[in-house]
């Protein structure tokens, strides 16, 4: 573990160490290198949007009751909390040929494949296990599914991980830039979210690809398979893209810790990707501002999880009033839902590139604040719609009122500037925060992690029997997150001073000057 002080002290000796060439300021890595290195969060985000908006639905087609699909998604905060923190600390130590963080960033985007094509053929592979046709419970499938649903995330923190430490390695202590590098890493994001749930609403990928159409996999499954084995390609495409524009130094020996980008030599930080019992040790060194980071943090995503987790489920179950096993409704209303969460990360992708203005304007603490009580009135919509929808006739057809489906698409697209907030500010000011202390930028990524992964075990667990309890609906669970949305507003507006990383990064610029 490194504490207070030791940080400083290595950082000099790794530079006596290796000569001095590297006393001297390092080159800035131009913004096209630093876009084309975030290129690779499109890939993984395109299998993570489709992660998102098909399968809570097609798990439940499988047999796994509503109230125990959100146990599934627990994977998600715990392969965060374990492997991320290992996976940071070896890469910061691979001595590999390729250089320390592209190893993994390749094994990564591997273990991302292997996952989707296991999930989209689950039902076939299942078959062969010995699962029968019609209502019954594909336990076979199952099992199947969620070996690939669990890889899948471990896949996304192997390959998301390392690539924001790539980040951090180029942008050094430059907190602007660092907030630039995280801008296209949310950029990107949210190109793979659009894409990804473009392609989740579309419902004839089974007749462009009818190979995937089997006597064990249905439209519904085989539209499902066609999207993942699209992940696979735009993933080798990006992947390919983001490795080859970063040419790192491989370590030759445990003081050199260089990364060569094109022509330019930069130093990178000595921090390292903490583990579980370093990262909770280290807690008593942090500092009041530190903390209400974190605090506004863990609230910030108790208020997203339920969202994530149910947001076409709750379209498709509690807009559309469909089931399930019973008809095409709720499968209509989960392509709807994919279309508001593509109109969403359009919103996200504009707000990613506007956000650091906004941010040297009125400061990061205000914007954080503000887009979660912007997330705050969205679920309050949700709830008030899930209200009116079920005491609301339909008409004979079954489809919603066109009010209810433009309200929930409104809500849905709106809540793409608080989610480019939540993928972009809490990174920088957590870095801004934490480099005083010389605790290294491993360490507060791992800090960070922490304050996010441990509240969505908290929902992984409680809001299936929570919304069982209340009769199966998702409401409660979006309850639990407005509260907390509207709290992580106030400590953000309230616990962190609204031109804290301007003022630092402008005082910094002074002081280099």
């Amino acid at each position: 573990m490194t504490f207070p002080g030791q940080q400083r002290a290595e950082t000099e000796s790794v530079a006596a160490a290796c000569g001095d060439a590297l006393l001297a300021p390092p080159q800035k890595v131009s913004r096209r290198v630093l876009l084309r290195v975030a290129s690779v969060a499109c890939g993984v985000q395109f299998g993570w949007a489709l992660q998102l908006s098909l399968l809570t639905p097609y798990v439940q087609e499988l047999g796994i009751p509503h109230q125990f699909a959100s146990l599934v998604w627990l994977c998600g905060p715990l392969s965060g909390l374990l492997v991320q923190p290992f996976v940071g600390h070896m890469s910061d130590r691979c001595a590999s040929s390729l250089g320390r963080r592209r190893p993994f960033i390749i094994g990564g985007a591997f273990s991302i494949a292997l996952s989707v094509l296991l999930i989209g053929y689950s039902a076939d592979i299942g078959r062969i296990l010995g699962d029968t046709g019609g209502g019954e419970t594909k336990y076979g499938a199952i099992a199947v599914y969620l070996v690939g649903f669990w890889l899948l995330d471990v896949g996304n923190n192997t390959t998301q991980g390392p690539c924001r430490a790539l980040l951090a390695d180029l942008t050094g202590k430059d907190h602007r830039r660092t907030r630039v590098a995280n801008a296209y890493f949310s950029l990107f994001m949210a190109l793979g979210n659009i894409l990804g749930f473009a392609t989740g609403s579309f419902s004839h990928w089974y007749s462009i690809l009818p190979f995937n159409v089997t006597s064990a996999c249905s439209i519904s499954c085989a539209n499902l398979k066609s999207a993942f084995l699209l992940d696979v390609v735009l993933l080798l495409i990006t992947t390919c893209i983001s490795v080859s524009s970063a040419k790192e130094i491989p370590l030759s020996s445990a003081n050199r810790v260089t990364t060569s980008v094109g022509d330019s030599l930069v130093q990178s930080d000595n921090g390292h990707e903490a583990f579980l019992w370093e990262l909770i040790g280290s807690c008593r060194y942090l500092t009041l501002p530190i903390w209400m980071v974190l605090i506004a943090t863990a609230l910030t995503w108790i208020g997203w999880f339920p969202f994530t987790l149910f947001d076409t489920d709750w379209m498709g179950r509690e807009i559309y009033k469909g089931n399930p096993d019973e008809g095409q409704m709720y499968q209509t209303g989960v392509r709807m839902g994919a279309t508001g969460l593509m109109l969403n990360s359009i919103v996200l992708g504009f707000t990613s590139v506007v956000l650091e203005k906004l941010c040297r304007k009125f400061g990061a603490g205000l914007i954080w604040g503000i887009s979660n009580i912007v997330m705050f009135f969205c679920f309050l919509g949700i709830l008030i719609l899930s209200s009116l929808a079920k005491n609301t006739d339909y008409p004979p057809n079954g489809l919603p009122p066109g009010g209810f489906v433009i309200a929930s698409l409104v809500i849905f697209t709106i809540l793409g500037a608080p989610l480019a907030v939540t993928y972009t500010i809490p990174y920088a000011m957590i870095s801004a925060r934490i480099e005083p202390l010389g605790l290294g930028q491993g360490l507060s990524m791992g800090i960070l992690n922490l304050a996010i992964v441990v509240p969505q075990m908290v929902v992984s667990v409680g809001s299936g029997p929570l919304d069982q309890l209340f009769g199966g609906s998702n409401s409660p669970a979006f309850a639990v997150g407005a509260i907390a949305a509207f709290a992580s507003g106030l400590v953000a507006i309230v616990g962190l001073p609204p031109r804290s990383i301007t003022t630092r990064t402008t005082t910094l610029r002074r002081v280099q000057r």
